[in-house]
Formats: structure tokens, C-alpha cells, sequence
């Protein structure tokens, strides 16, 4: 009999990626959202244990990010109600450079359950996406200051190995820390996402508070601007500024570079700048 899987974070990048191809292999699945019956809202935890009840294995996307610090004591309370209804493993999406998000893989870790931990870099999709995707369609990009090279992750090499985690016991007890074969600059990216779909595209770098500033004025609420300021003066010092190859050690081929995923990307059409409209 196959495990039946609760994915929280079914409606997001990896959680979507994740639950198509569990369905596509016939495994069963349940949604861990806040739309889904049973619901699973991160916020209420008096109701995680109705959803947990019959679950063989948890995929794990904490939202907003596990930086928060909110996260910590969010883990440990689901891990609680895993154990509790006798879920057999826990698979994490955690952030590289985090302390925070070390201290929720500390949890997993400890569960007693089987686990998998998948230490992410930058998604290659937050261009495509996510945050970054609505600069792009505009025609002109602000972004802070930032000297470090990122070794971004293509989302699809990441669901590969996180599947593989759910349904194969190949990556039991294993912690990945899941980068790209290589380091880019912010600048480089957004230069061949322009290069790639013939548009100009102008980028202008600002001080990280002057941009911060500039959203706030754009009406952004401040737990997003404290995660934004948090992730550019924390995750992106330095630190993280390496390729390891223990994603391509897991899949057993080289993962995706930025180069075929902007080119791939603009066939799609989603970088094409928006007209204005008056």
C-alpha cells in the first residue's frame, strides 16, 4: 500500500510541484492549505491533528519562511501532533544560511521519525514566480545593493529529489544542502532575463534601507518588509556564497543552470513587459 502524504504548502512553488507528481504516480495524497477540507492554517495548531490523522509521511513548507520567529515553536508543535497520530517520516524545505531554520531542522532531526532535510538556496523561480516577477513585467527593476553571488536553485531539480525523499527509502536520515552549479550575481540576472527575451530592461541598485523605504511607500506591511531586510542583510552576506554538489550527487546528474532556465523561461512569454495602459 502506498503512504499517503500531507503537503503543507500544496498551493505553493515546491508544494505544487511536489503534488503533481505524487498524483501523477498514483500515490495519495492530502493538502495541507488553508483552502483544502480539513484546512491546515499555520496559525491554528488546535486543528493540525484532524489533518494529521491517518497521514503516513508530512512534506514540510513553512510559510512565511523559517526565519521568522514564530517558526521554531511551529515546527515543534507539528512535530508533536506527527507523533502523536504516528507518522512515519517528515521531509523539511529549510533555507541555507539560516540560524533559525537550523534550530527547525534540529527539531526534525530529533523527532525520532524518519526524516529528510532539504537546505535550499535562492529558488531560480522567485524570478518567475515570485517576488521578483512583477519588477520584471513593469520594465524596470529596483533592487538593493547587493555585491554577493547567489547559486540558485531550479525548483524542479529541487521537487525531484523531494519526491524521491517521499516515495524511496534512498534519502532517509540524509540532510541536502541544494544549490545550483553555479554562482550568479543579481545584475547578471536580471541582464539575461533581458538579454534572453530582447527587452531592455533597466536596473537601477538602491542602499538596502533607501528600498526599503520605496516599499513601504508602495504599501508593502512590515512583517514582508522585516523579511525582506532580514533575508538581503542576513542570508545574502556572504555566507552562502559557494556551490556544493549534493544536489547532483542525489539526482545523479548535473542540476539546472541559470542560463537554461531563462531561456526555457522566456519561450513561456512571462517576462514579456506589460504595456501601460494611459
Amino acid at each position: 500500500m502506498k503512504p499517503i502524504t500531507l503537503i503543507i504548502g500544496s498551493s505553493g512553488k515546491t508544494g505544487s510541484r511536489i503534488l503533481s507528481k505524487l498524483k501523477q504516480e498514483g500515490y495519495p495524497v492530502r493538502l495541507g492549505s488553508r483552502n483544502a477540507e480539513p484546512s491546515f492554517d499555520w496559525e491554528k495548531p488546535e486543528s493540525w491533528n484532524d489533518v494529521l490523522q491517518g497521514i503516513n509521511q508530512v512534506y514540510i513548507s513553512f510559510q512565511p519562511d523559517l526565519a521568522v520567529p514564530s517558526s521554531l515553536e511551529a515546527i515543534k508543535t507539528l512535530v508533536q501532533v506527527c507523533q502523536k497520530n504516528q507518522v512515519k517520516r517528515l521531509v523539511l524545505l529549510s533555507g541555507r544560511g539560516e540560524p533559525e531554520a537550523r534550530a527547525c531542522e534540529q527539531i526534525v532531526q530529533n523527532s525520532g521519525l524518519e526524516w529528510t532535510i532539504l537546505r535550499s538556496s535562492w529558488f531560480l523561480q522567485n524570478f518567475s514566480e515570485g517576488m521578483f516577477l512583477e519588477s520584471i513585467s513593469a520594465g524596470r527593476v529596483l533592487f538593493p545593493k547587493v555585491e554577493t553571488r547567489e547559486p540558485f536553485v531550479d525548483l524542479d531539480d529541487l521537487c525531484d529529489l523531494a519526491f524521491a525523499s517521499l516515495v524511496t527509502e534512498n534519502h532517509k536520515n540524509k540532510l541536502y544542502e541544494l544549490t545550483g552549479p553555479e554562482l550568479v550575481s543579481f545584475r547578471d540576472v536580471f541582464e539575461t532575463i533581458a538579454e534572453v527575451t530582447n527587452q531592455i530592461i533597466p536596473f537601477e541598485e538602491l542602499p538596502l534601507d533607501d528600498y526599503l523605504s520605496t516599499l513601504k511607500e508602495f504599501g508593502l506591511p512590515e512583517d514582508v518588509l522585516w523579511l525582506i531586510d532580514y533575508l538581503f542583510r542576513t542570508v545574502l552576506d556572504g555566507r552562502n556564497e559557494s556551490v556544493v554538489n549534493d544536489l547532483e550527487l542525489a539526482l545523479g546528474r548535473k542540476p539546472k543552470d541559470f542560463r537554461t532556465y531563462a531561456k526555457e523561461t522566456a519561450k513561456t512569454g512571462i517576462w514579456k513587459i506589460q504595456e501601460r495602459v494611459g
